[in-house]
């Protein structure tokens, strides 16, 4: 994963049918997936292309995530996530949950830009 301001980090699924898109990329791209528990019991699944991580699947078939349309997600790497939101939402963007950390990973934010598109930004833990 890179963390240069303003690239592209990470990409991720949010599936309704995890285990039908894990077969999908496997037969189709190669990937392997590996299981990682998040806070709330759910399971994040890492996609791996050889030894490499190189995205994920978020699970939606779970309680707040009703309407939630199965679609990839793009995370854009930030020097500090704090204070580019500020500027995102100043320049239009809507915050769409609180700012939050996930250990080992980085700072997160789940945003809409002005013309409706859902992005990520993540300031990386180095």
């Amino acid at each position: 994963m890179s963390s240069h301001h303003g690239h592209f980090h990470w990409n991720e699924l949010l599936a309704k049918d995890v285990e039908r898109a894990k077969r999908f990329y496997e037969q189709t791209v190669g990937w392997s997936f590996v299981p990682m528990p998040m806070p709330d019991g759910a399971t994040y699944w890492v996609a791996n292309m050889g030894a490499t991580p190189v995205g994920g699947i978020f699970p939606t078939d779970r309680p707040g995530f009703e309407g939630v349309p199965e679609c990839w997600m793009s995370y854009l790497a930030v020097d500090d996530v704090d204070a580019r939101v500020k500027k995102a939402q100043a320049a239009g963007a809507k915050l769409m949950r609180p700012i939050f950390d996930v250990p080992n990973i980085g700072r997160i934010a789940i945003l809409t830009e002005p013309g409706g598109a859902g992005v990520g930004w993540i300031t990386p833990v180095s």
